[in-house]
């Protein structure tokens, strides 16, 4: 009988999912020649390989590909067993698998985390970056717990809960600064600057300006809305941004602010996790304190224009 354990289908998973043995240790919080090793030995006790290795990158081999199919499923049915044994409990306890999007985890990820470490000290907080569809597939994998993105998502076996709703405000040069807001549709003659493909914020913001259509005279393409706003500071066009994002990216930017008449360009940002989740009761309770933490972040704002 071949012995195989839990900790070496773990590893085989993080390195299919890599690529790499670096990033699959960093990943496993372990060194790189221990998890090559449990690799090793886990081929050896299979007598066939699971990967191709080659000097920048590995590849799963055809049995390979069944087999981490295979343990996937065995690791999702042994973190459901640890879901069901936590979600007995009041509060959730242990460890959080919680992914967010980029154009959000700057601004709110910080208070989340301090709110929610406050609370709740036993919580082992492990928080994923990534863009939406990204995020999706890890909580439809079982990779991640919950998730906060933009909505809405209309995944039939995620469950949405709805957290807050922010405007979109508009981002020029700083000599613009008192000139008239022009109207969506006038921003399609100009240069305006979006986040790159795959970006929903960068979707939202076309839809805005009725871009679907019709091609823009002219779009430029960033990586952050930290490298828009920069851009747009030193003269190469004009942005929009979510307003949580405006006292971290507007700060130190030779740019000047303006908002949209009503309707206002907006986006509702919630919390989605996999309805058949035994932490369900657990999550939502989450997804409160994530809330809160919005609210008291968006008061933040406004003392500090007020003032």
């Amino acid at each position: 009988m071949i012995n195989l354990t839990l900790k070496q289908m773990r590893y085989v998973e993080a390195l299919a999912q890599h690529g790499h043995f670096g990033r699959a240790a960093d990943a496993c919080a372990i060194s790189q020649p221990a998890l090559s090793m449990q690799v090793k030995e886990l081929e050896e006790a299979l007598g066939t390989e699971l990967f191709e290795r080659g000097p920048r990158q590995v590849r799963l081999t055809s049995f390979g590909e069944e087999f981490v199919e295979r343990a996937r499923e065995i690791l999702r049915s042994v973190d459901a067993l640890g879901d069901l044994a936590r979600a007995s409990r009041d509060r959730l306890v242990g460890r959080l698998r919680i992914g967010i999007i980029p154009t959000v985890a700057p601004y709110l990820l910080p208070t989340i985390v301090g709110n929610l470490t406050r609370v709740n000290g036993a919580l082992d907080i492990h928080v994923r970056e990534t863009l939406t569809p990204r995020l999706i597939q890890e909580l439809q994998e079982g990779r991640l717990d919950t998730a906060i993105v933009a909505l809405p998502v209309s995944e039939p076996a995620l469950t949405e809960v709805a957290l807050f709703t922010e405007n979109f405000v508009l981002v020029r040069p700083g000599e613009e600064e008192g000139k008239p807001v022009p109207a969506p549709e006038k921003l399609r003659e100009m240069r305006l600057l979006l986040l790159e493909e795959g970006h929903c914020f960068r979707d939202q913001a076309l839809a805005f300006c009725n871009m679907q259509s019709a091609a823009p005279r002219e779009i430029l393409d960033g990586s952050s809305l930290s490298t828009l706003v920069q851009m747009v500071g030193a003269g190469l066009g004009i942005t929009l941004i979510p307003e949580m994002a405006l006292g971290v990216e507007t700060r130190s930017a030779a740019v000047s602010i303006a908002r949209f008449g009503e309707p206002q360009p907006s986006r509702t940002i919630g919390m989605i996790w996999r309805s058949s989740s035994p932490l369900s009761k657990q999550l939502m309770q989450i997804a409160e304190m994530v809330k809160l933490s919005a609210e008291s972040l968006s008061a933040g704002r406004l003392a500090a224009a007020g003032a």
